[in-house]
């Protein structure tokens, strides 16, 4: 084998792999954030805790509560991004930490509660990404809101007791991307006397929203996906 070949495929063997190595980090590399969970939320600080103007817990969890911001609050997508001909998959979430809304505990009840999520402030590890659904897609530049309402109470197994983690199904609609539908979200919550954490998804069809599937040369949205909340609640 002549030199000058040698040196050829070297360099083809070269640009292989360093062409491997960057499809790994910009294409196939996991950078989705982790699922949202109740053990994902940490012990509110003081700050958080303090937000109740100074009112002591008490031995129930009864009354109004409203979501407290802090670093573990968000509302926020989980969706496949597909490449090379959709033979290829990769998992995107977005999240935005600008929510508001409150809920009402009544015994084993939770009769009312009303979420606001500012989808402008969406933010994932890409902000290529972050851009394209200002435009298209979720359009957030036109459509800046996504609200949840329920629409009966959420009845829980029993009555709350404090450290105890309780699952429900929070049966409500949903406005997104400017359409109301009817959805069911699957949470878990747990009171923590002076808080209350609650985290959940619920699957969604882009189609359902009329929201527009990205489809780029490199790049194609999957048309389903889910939408993900961790909250933190404290007494009004």
């Amino acid at each position: 084998m002549s030199r000058t070949l040698r040196i050829v495929l070297a360099a083809i063997v070269v640009v292989v792999i360093v062409g491997g190595a960057g499809l790994w980090y910009f294409v196939l590399r996991d950078t989705a954030d982790k699922e949202a969970s109740l053990d994902a939320i940490g012990t509110p600080s003081s700050s958080v805790t303090a937000a109740n103007g100074g009112k002591a817990a008490t031995s129930s969890p009864d009354g109004v509560w409203k979501v407290q911001p802090s670093s573990d609050v968000f509302v926020g997508y989980r969706i496949d991004e597909l490449f090379a001909g959709q033979t290829i998959k990769k998992t995107a979430t977005g999240r935005t930490p600008a929510v508001e809304g409150t809920m009402t505990v009544a015994g084993d009840k939770v009769p009312t509660a009303e979420l606001k999520a500012d989808v402008t402030k969406l933010k994932s590890d890409q902000d290529r990404r972050d851009a394209a659904i200002r435009v298209g897609g979720l359009e957030t530049g036109k459509y800046g809101d996504a609200t949840f309402k329920l629409t009966k109470p959420v009845t829980l197994s029993s009555t709350p007791k404090e450290g105890q983690e309780v699952a429900a199904k929070a049966t409500g609609d949903l406005t997104l991307h400017g359409v109301t539908k009817p959805i069911d979200v699957d949470l878990k919550a747990k009171w923590n006397g002076d808080t209350i954490t609650a985290a959940g998804n619920t699957p969604i069809s882009l189609a359902d929203y009329q929201i527009g599937v990205i489809d780029i040369p490199v790049v194609k949205v999957d048309d389903h996906g889910t939408l993900e909340l961790q909250l933190v609640f404290v007494r009004t």
